[in-house]
């Protein structure tokens, strides 16, 4: 089993950015499809972007397109989100995720999950 830990969270200003990371250990990490996901206070946690295992496909949540950027290192065990532009309604704990997948997972087909890092936007 996969473990999976996010850092990057922070406090930032709207418009300004914030790249989040979730390194992994334990598992071979270029046969696991990577995505983020979000939960809002009293909200449920919703998919935000997914990338499959070699990198060459992406999928956003129409709210982030053209705003965010998933991306991996497989030599570093790591996968990123590049979030610019941000605004107060991208305010959530960010978790990191990931399954065992050749092919572009549907949200939910993920099993193993970080413990989240938290990012506030101010307006």
């Amino acid at each position: 089993q996969v473990q999976l830990v996010e850092s990057g969270g922070g406090l930032v200003q709207a418009g300004g950015s914030l790249r989040l990371s979730c390194a992994a250990s334990g598992g071979t990490f270029r046969r696991y499809a990577m995505a983020w996901f979000r939960q809002a206070p009293g909200k449920e946690r919703e998919f935000v972007a997914v990338m499959n295992r070699i990198g060459t496909r992406t999928s956003y949540t129409d709210s982030v397109q053209g705003r965010f950027t998933i991306s991996r290192d497989n030599a570093k065990n790591t996968v990123y989100l590049q979030m610019n532009s941000l605004k107060p309604e991208d305010t959530a704990v960010y978790y990191c995720a990931a399954t065992e997948s050749p092919l572009l997972p549907r949200p939910d087909e993920f099993g193993s999950w970080g413990e989240g890092t938290q990012v506030t936007v101010s307006s």
